[in-house]
């Protein structure tokens, strides 16, 4: 995939004490695992561990990514179109359960995946669709919201 200027992709691993963060190179990722495996190198995790990966695509839509040890990952996409716009939006598309249908006509914003990804930190589906879904609010502010509530704020503002 080529790079892509106005990618963010930054992934967060629960600790004892709060959150640890790392910058995600997905510019490799060509199928779903590839991201995995990207959160996995960038955090230097060894299958055990708690880690969100949040990824803002310019300001068109954002996901967010949760793993959890061995289980399959959990993921909410703010737009479910984001996989007519290119190769990445696919990806995270495919890993929200999406099938992308171009022939249907767009429909305007459409949040999708797991929108109970975060509701045990306190964020509840109603919340994560109303932020996402606000008007006038970009992918890096609700993002910036969500980590807020997840205490990372301050790890994602230092990674940006």
């Amino acid at each position: 995939m080529p790079p892509r200027p106005n990618l963010f992709a930054a992934a967060f691993l629960r600790n004892g004490s709060g959150w640890t963060g790392a910058e995600v190179d997905l510019t490799e990722a060509e199928i779903a695992d590839d991201v995995g495996d990207a959160v996995q190198e960038a955090l230097g995790l060894t299958g055990d561990e708690l880690a969100v990966l949040c990824v803002e695509v310019e300001d068109e839509w954002f996901a967010i990514v949760r793993y959890d040890g061995e289980a399959d990952p959990r993921v909410f996409l703010s737009d479910a179109q984001a996989g007519l716009a290119d190769s990445l939006g696919e990806l995270f598309a495919e890993l929200a359960g999406v099938a992308v249908d171009k022939e249907t006509p767009d429909l305007g914003v459409r949040p999708a995946g797991d929108f109970e990804l975060l509701a045990d930190f306190g964020l509840s589906a109603e919340e994560l669709l109303e932020l996402s879904m606000e008007e006038g609010m970009l992918p890096a502010d609700t993002l910036s919201v969500v980590a807020e509530r997840l205490s990372f704020g301050d790890e994602l503002d230092r990674l940006r």
